[in-house]
Order: C-alpha cells, then structure tokens, then sequence
C-alpha cells in the first residue's frame, strides 16, 4: 500500500524490545528486508526510517503520472506511423531496384536463358511447334576465359541475310574448329582426315543430309550442325560462323525438371 508520512506499518513481533540503560528501546522485524527503528528520548519525538528492498517506486508519483509517461499521445502514434510506412515503402522500393538491376546485368554479362524452338538438336535438346520445349542456360564468360571447343553446344546469332522463321539465335553443336579441314564421306564425318566419333546424333535420323565438300576452315570461325542431321539448319546451309557471334557456351538444360542435366 502506498507510504504517508506519519504512518509506519510495523510487522508483529515474537520479541520484546530490548531496553536500554538509557531508557532507549530497539525493535527489529523479522523481514529481513523492512525494518524500523523508533528512537526515544528527550521531548518523547519520535523518528523513523522505512527501507524496503523489493520496490523503488516514489510513493509521491500517482499510477496515472506513470501511465501518461509511459504511452504517447494520440498526434505522436500518428506520426510514428506515417514514419514507419514511409520507411517501409522505401526499403521495399530498393530492394525491386537493386534486384532488376542485379537480374540485367546477370543477364547481359554472365548467364542467360533461352527456348529451344526447333528439333534441330534432337535427342540432345528438346523443341517442337506446340510442346513443353527445352529450356537452357547459355554461359557468356566461357569464350573469354578460353578458345571455343569441339562438341560445345553454342548459341549465336542467325547469320546475316539467312531467313528461319524469324529466329535470332541458333543453338548447334561445334563440329571443326578454326584451321581444320572438314568433309563427309558417306555420312561420316571426316576432320583432317580422321573420322570423327559423334555418340550425340539422333540415332532415329537415317537420311543425314548433304554431303560436306573438303574444305578448310578460316581462321576465326568454326563449323556447327545440329544432333538432328535429319532436320537441321547449319553450317551445310549458310557456312562457318565467326566466333565474335557467338552468345556462349549452353552447359545445362534447366527445364522441364524431368529433363534438368549438365550438357
């Protein structure tokens, strides 16, 4: 209960005070953590002091003077609102800047995907008109990092003035390299003179096309087909593609799951 001056409640006491020579008299409780001491004497005044360990709080200051310090008005909650949704709408707008502009320059200087629109790349790359197509991620810091490979699958532009159905980009397997000499001799194919072992071609395909006449390849440039020689546009239709047009390197077929793999 709250303390007024004046008034000491005092806890019951199994002991008697002890009386002084001096006609003083001391009482202790048995609390531990409240006691008083009542000194007597002189005019008969009286003093005391009440100490009490498991609170502090000023028996001045009414519960409601608390309440008001604690809670803030209705103005302040209004305005720490506004703040809050200011500073939310903030957060949220550079979290959607920073992730477009992370995605764009993903996309324009590391990896980026592509649809594989025809079946020009069958068994190895999946695309038909109407069906689930393959998905691939083509890697554009491959050929800056190291020359162009044989067996590479490779994305680059449709070369110029060469008309498919208003496709931008190709995707063909690399078959000769800059230098070579390449050339087919019932359907087999012949680099510098060695027969070329080629486990990706569409096993179904019979009839594999026309007959590649020996040629060299220029330097600068590589020699691409499709898996599918049944039904492919490449370089037995519009010759040897320079490297510089080249997008990157496809190394994996990310979608449909069922056919995710490293290639």
């Amino acid at each position: 209960m709250p303390l007024r001056w004046g008034t000491i409640p005092l806890k019951p006491t199994l002991e008697q005070p002890k009386v002084n020579d001096d006609g003083a008299s001391d009482s202790a409780t048995d609390g531990g953590s409240q006691y008083v001491t009542n000194t007597m004497g002189g005019g008969g005044s009286t003093a005391a002091d009440v100490r009490n360990s498991d609170t502090d709080v000023d028996p001045l200051l009414r519960p409601g003077e608390v309440a008001r310090e604690l809670l803030p008005d209705a103005h302040t909650r209004r305005r720490r609102k506004r703040s809050n949704g200011s500073k939310l709408l903030i957060e949220w707008i550079v979290l959607i800047v920073a992730a477009l502009t992370i995605a764009l320059l993903i996309k324009t200087f590391l990896f980026q995907a592509f649809v594989i629109p025809s079946e020009s790349m069958e068994p190895t790359l999946h695309g038909c008109t109407g069906c689930s197509n393959d998905r691939i991620l083509v890697n554009k810091l491959s050929y800056r990092l190291h020359d162009v490979n044989r067996g590479d699958i490779v994305v680059f532009a449709a070369p110029p003035g060469f008309d498919n159905g208003g496709i931008k980009d190709f995707v063909k397997r690399v078959i000769g390299l800059p230098g070579e000499t390449i050339e087919t001799r019932n359907d087999q194919v012949f680099i510098d003179g060695k027969p070329l072992e080629e486990p990706y071609i569409n096993p179904d395909c019979t009839d594999r096309g026309g007959a590649i006449e020996r040629q060299e390849i220029p330097v600068g440039h590589v020699y691409v087909m499709g898996d599918n020689r049944c039904s492919s546009s490449d370089s037995r239709k519009f010759g040897t593609i320079d490297t510089d047009t080249i997008v990157g390197r496809a190394f994996v077929r990310i979608w449909p799951l069922s056919r995710f793999k490293f290639l």
